[in-house]
């Protein structure tokens, strides 16, 4: 029996079952306050135990920028997230303190690509990039098969962003970065505030789409140049306006310049650029699978050992 968590900047899911596949529960509410949210997260633990039996791991797929790494004395900690009351919390220990069960943590758009790489729009493929265009703007990569991860997770949405030629004036969104990253220009909140209505609102033919796609046609082809996937997932709900991906396809061929020859590769952008399979469970499937790879990779270290 395992355990997961896709904590949201806007909600949490949690689930625990034997399999991505058998969930045997799940329960999903708003992100408040830590204490309130995390209350709420060992709460629908500790029944389901009760219930089902012990879990050998949670699975823990986190918004960030939070510590991956196990070797650091701030593992399990959010770092400077705009969410209120978040930077500093350590997330990781607010579970397994209360729950008393192992947590594997990994950011949420790392497990939405291991859910997609498994069963979704990833499956076969080796070398992937996962980007999810909402809330905010994250990405996860992964090459021949893992997780790539350097000193810290992939901070795909803050990358510099040329600005299209008519969206000069908009000042962006980001905290941090206003205007000049991804995810203060592309992300769900951006279209919100330079266009005065949600993304859903806006008609299949407004200009904001054109706009958008160059943005993510931008994003894909620097990791295109960059990490060289095969494949590039993207998910999140302004993905939803499926208008958006034939407008990234072109936009993205014309920032190429045919620099990068496709064909040569056995590659056309219809297969590389995709939309997400799983309808949003991904994340919650790819916790699962870090739960189990986290118990096998410490049996196989003991029985090593």
């Amino acid at each position: 029996m395992f355990g997961a968590v896709e904590a949201g900047g806007t909600k949490f899911i949690c689930a625990v079952g034997p399999s991505p596949d058998k969930l045997l529960a799940k329960v999903s509410f708003p992100t408040t306050s830590p204490q309130e949210t995390l209350a709420k997260v060992n709460e629908f633990f500790l029944q389901q135990i009760e219930e089902n039996g012990a879990l050998r791991a949670i699975g823990l797929g986190s918004f960030g920028p939070i510590n991956i790494s196990r070797q650091s004395a701030d593992f399990g900690k959010l770092a400077a997230t705009p969410k209120k009351g978040w930077a500093g919390f350590d997330i990781v220990k607010a579970i397994s303190k209360t729950v008393n069960t192992d947590v594997a943590l990994e950011t949420d758009v790392n497990c939405a690509l291991l859910g997609e790489a498994a069963f979704g729009s990833g499956k076969g493929v080796e070398d992937l990039a996962y980007i999810t265009i909402g809330t905010g703007i994250g990405g996860g990569l992964m090459n021949k098969g893992r997780l790539i991860q350097g000193y810290s997770h992939p901070e795909i949405g803050h990358m510099l962003a040329v600005r299209h030629p008519d969206d000069q004036d908009f000042p962006g969104i980001c905290a941090f970065h206003g205007g000049q990253c991804f995810e203060g220009l592309a992300s769900g909140p951006a279209i919100e505030k330079r266009w005065a209505c949600k993304a859903v609102e806006l008609d299949k033919n407004h200009k904001a789409w054109k706009i958008q796609g160059y943005y993510i046609a931008a994003l894909c082809m620097n990791l295109l140049l960059s990490v060289t996937p095969k494949r590039i997932i993207l998910g999140g709900g302004v993905m939803n306006q499926r208008q958006l991906f034939p407008i990234i396809r072109e936009e993205l061929t014309s920032l190429l310049a045919g620099y990068i020859d496709l064909a040569s590769n056995n590659l056309n952008l219809q297969e590389v650029i995709v939309p997400a399979g799983l309808d949003g469970e991904g994340a919650l499937q790819g916790a699962i699978l870090l739960a189990k790879q986290y118990v096998d990779e410490n049996v196989s270290h003991q029985q090593s050992g």
